[in-house]
């Protein structure tokens, strides 16, 4: 019996596009290893779909016999078009294994974790960031002052021309605010398996360094061992946390403030059961050490939760397009930022369960964490938003709040 052939790997996306007439499909791979702007014909496409990890060179080689109406097809054409995939990193194999090692090995020898998405996402040139960054604070009318010391604050991780207005909303804020540290909650979305990621490298933007409270990291560390993944590689391409240091780093005096930055894994992967009180007895001990962190008198500790709400329509698993579901979607948005901001994470989680997840809300786990350590406050939504994108016939929700206390 034939070996099995390795499966396509799952943590790549793919974005239909058409390009002069043919559909083809776009590769993004967030390791860089399959180079921007890579498309591939839509046949090839429908092969890679087939790598399942079951399937053999015989299978294989009577699936393509099928989708060509009958046409032989030999086992050596197969194994050509196995062997691109391999040599593009494009099958969970050998040789993408290795050369992901690789890429974990030179980050964690790194002390400093470079801007990923500038050039990209963002103005890579210093005067254009800091232009385009004011250009988004006031995108928005001006913020009412805060009723209270400012403890908190919830912004978007959303592409930042599509978030602008919920950014400036979070953003005028830190006008009222002069934290010595910035514990930062990001979204780990390329993380499998870890309730959390943590690092200790100082970030870097086109605007400068940031420094890491090492000291604190350590503290987490130490405390959340079985939780947290074993390197900060998840940190290296994830643009939750990024976002937000940019935003600091534009309204926040130079070097006046260190963070500690921690991304949240997908929490039903990680617990025993989807319920608050498991996720207590999981993360307990780390949670412990952040609350105790965040109440030293030495120091003045702002909470940055980087999260976007639902994920709905095809491109993230439904069946309807995203115009169909918004309705609901949003109604399970506006009782999770009701219960966010009120401080409930009891009924956060009920209504989290009660859909079971259905929306996909991808900044769930970092708000769990969120309202486990939050101080005694008062929160209000700043700003609520749907975006649409209309190839896909899918939408992402953001939201931006802002939490004080007398």
């Amino acid at each position: 019996m034939n070996e099995t052939v390795p499966e396509m790997r799952k943590d790549l996306d793919f974005v239909p596009i058409q390009y002069q007439g043919r559909q083809m499909v776009l590769i993004r791979d967030h390791l860089g290893l399959v180079p921007d702007g890579r498309a591939i014909e839509f046949p090839l496409y429908e092969f890679m779909t087939l790598l399942d990890g079951k399937r053999d060179i015989r299978d294989l080689q009577m699936a393509l016999m099928r989708s060509r109406g009958g046409m032989l097809v030999d086992t050596d054409e197969v194994k050509r078009l196995l062997a691109h995939l391999d040599e593009s990193f494009l099958l969970d194999s050998e040789t993408f294994r290795k050369a992901r090692d690789q890429m974990v090995k030179d980050f964690a020898s790194r002390n400093v974790r470079p801007c990923s998405h500038c050039g990209r996402s963002y103005p890579g040139d210093r005067f254009e960031l800091e232009k385009r960054l004011e250009e988004i604070v006031g995108s928005h009318e001006p913020v009412a002052p805060p009723d209270g010391k400012i403890v908190a604050l919830v912004s978007p991780h959303i592409d930042l021309s599509v978030g602008l207005k919920a950014y400036s909303c979070s953003y005028q804020l830190l006008r009222y605010v002069s934290p010595s540290r910035v514990l930062l909650l990001g979204v780990g979305h390329q993380m499998a398996g870890d309730l959390f990621s943590i690092t200790d490298k100082d970030f870097e933007t086109p605007l400068g360094v940031v420094g890491s409270d090492r000291e604190c990291v350590k503290m987490l560390c130490d405390a959340g061992s079985g939780i947290i993944a074993g390197n900060d590689f998840a940190h290296r391409s994830e643009h939750s946390i990024e976002f937000q240091i940019l935003f600091l780093q534009h309204m926040l005096p130079a070097s006046s403030f260190k963070i500690v930055p921690i991304l949240s894994g997908f929490i039903k992967a990680c617990i025993p059961a989807y319920t608050r009180e498991a996720y207590l007895k999981k993360a307990g001990p780390l949670l412990k050490v952040l609350n105790e962190i965040i109440s030293q008198e030495q120091e003045t500790t702002l909470i940055v939760a980087g999260v976007d709400f639902s994920h709905v329509g095809p491109k993230f698993g439904h069946d309807s397009p995203a115009r169909y579901l918004s309705a609901q979607s949003e109604a399970h948005d506006k009782n999770l930022l009701d219960h966010l901001v009120g401080l409930d994470a009891d009924r956060f989680w009920e209504e989290s369960i009660r859909v079971e997840d259905r929306f996909n809300v991808c900044g769930f786990s970092a708000l769990a964490c969120f309202l486990e350590i939050l101080p005694q406050s008062r929160g209000k939504v700043l700003h609520y938003e749907t975006w649409y994108e209309e190839p896909t016939k899918s939408a992402v929700s953001f939201a931006s709040a802002v939490f004080t206390r007398q």
